[in-house]
């Protein structure tokens, strides 16, 4: 939450290449950080909100990947299941077609 006192973390992340998100103050310098939330980072309510909303849109965002993975599995087992009743149509409306050019 403060870029002061959390220095060695957000020269870490600058390290491995890894974003970062920070509340910034006037007497923070937001340069090293990708995503800086204008905030007073000293005042525990100002802390519990971003907090919060970062925790609600992570939530969200979580949700949304498990619709779309399990939209994306009724996909497949559709076409699957279409491709299997193709299949299992295919070969007997051969068969009848071979039964026919035999008679």
């Amino acid at each position: 939450m403060d870029v002061k006192k959390e220095h060695i973390a957000v020269s870490e992340a600058l390290k491995l290449n890894i974003p970062t998100f920070a509340m910034v103050d006037t007497n923070s310098d937001p340069t090293n950080i990708d995503f800086p939330i204008p905030a007073n980072d000293d005042a525990t309510k100002s802390i519990a909100l971003i907090a919060s909303i970062i925790g609600q849109a992570i939530a969200e965002g979580l949700e949304e990947r498990k619709r779309e993975k399990e939209e994306e599995a009724e996909k497949e087992a559709a076409a699957a299941k279409a491709a299997a009743d193709g299949g299992a149509e295919a070969t007997p409306g051969k068969r009848t077609r071979k039964a026919k050019d035999v008679e």
